[in-house]
């Protein structure tokens, strides 16, 4: 990989603001002398970032849950998520959430990676935490709806993508990575994580 020298941020400054996000103008100078302005959108949450869980609720099925998505305005399938509370660690953070949105807690969690959305102009980032050996608990939480939990085949994961209300980009790749992580532990091969 060539050097990498991060352009130098000149100015940056907040151009609009909602409740939940905040977009910045960056002017950036590059090694190369170009300069150019980005955009970037930040969220504003009083979180310490983001999970996603791919809770298994035996060794070869995993939950994902039906919820409202305003940004398309669908109801879609994906994994269950949430917000990190200030004061929670990510695994902390995965347990209640998988609790409130699935009404189950895990006895065994584990991080896995952490992904981005969109990170040529968002600072969004989500922590993927594998959890095992579930128990029924269930917390209240913040939905405006109950969601629905639905049991999916870890070993059929191509044809969960046929489906029109499977298509964030986040839980599908938390999905297949999470499912060949199994692989290679189970192999005892982790060499490729």
């Amino acid at each position: 990989m060539p050097d990498e020298k991060k352009p130098r941020i000149e100015a940056l400054e907040t151009v609009a603001e909602s409740a939940l996000f905040r977009i910045e103008a960056m002017d950036l100078t590059f090694s190369n002398g170009n300069t150019r302005r980005f955009e970037r959108l930040r969220g504003r949450g009083k979180g310490a970032g983001a999970v996603m869980i791919v809770a298994l609720s035996d060794p070869e099925h995993v939950l994902l849950v039906r919820e409202y998505a305003a940004g398309i305005d669908e109801y879609a399938l994906g994994l269950p998520k949430g917000v990190i509370d200030q004061g929670e660690d990510v695994l902390t953070a995965a347990n209640r959430e998988l609790k409130e949105e699935c009404g189950f807690g895990a006895h065994v969690l584990e991080q896995l990676t952490e992904l981005s959305l969109a990170p040529n102009y968002m600072s969004h980032r989500i922590q993927v935490v594998l959890a095992q050996e579930l128990y029924e608990e269930r917390l209240d939480g913040d939905e405006p709806e109950p969601l629905e939990t639905v049991r999916v085949r870890l070993d059929e994961l191509g044809e969960l993508l046929t489906r029109a209300d499977v298509h964030e980009g986040r839980s599908i790749a938390a999905l297949f990575m999470a499912r060949e992580y199994l692989r290679a532990r189970e192999e005892n091969d982790a060499s490729w994580w």
